[in-house]
C-alpha cells in the first residue's frame, strides 16, 4: 500500500504530487491492467518478437 505522511507547513496539493509520483513509479497502474486482460504465452511471445522486428527496422532505417 502507498502512503505518503503530511510534513509540517505542507500543503495538501504537494503531498498529493508526492502521492502521484510514488504511484507512477510503484507501477501499480501498469500492473492492474496488465492483469485485467489475459494474453497467452504464445502470443506474448509473438508480439514481443514483431516489436523486436520493428525496433531493429527502424533502428537500421535511421542509420543508413
Amino acid at each position: 500500500m502507498i502512503g505518503v505522511t503530511i510534513q509540517d507547513n505542507e500543503s495538501v496539493d504537494k503531498a498529493l504530487r508526492r502521492f502521484k509520483k510514488k504511484y507512477e513509479r510503484s507501477g501499480v497502474l501498469k500492473e492492474f491492467k496488465k492483469r485485467r486482460n489475459f494474453t497467452k504465452p504464445s502470443i506474448q511471445k509473438r508480439l514481443s518478437r514483431l516489436k523486436a522486428i520493428r525496433r531493429q527496422h527502424r533502428i537500421s532505417v535511421e542509420q543508413a
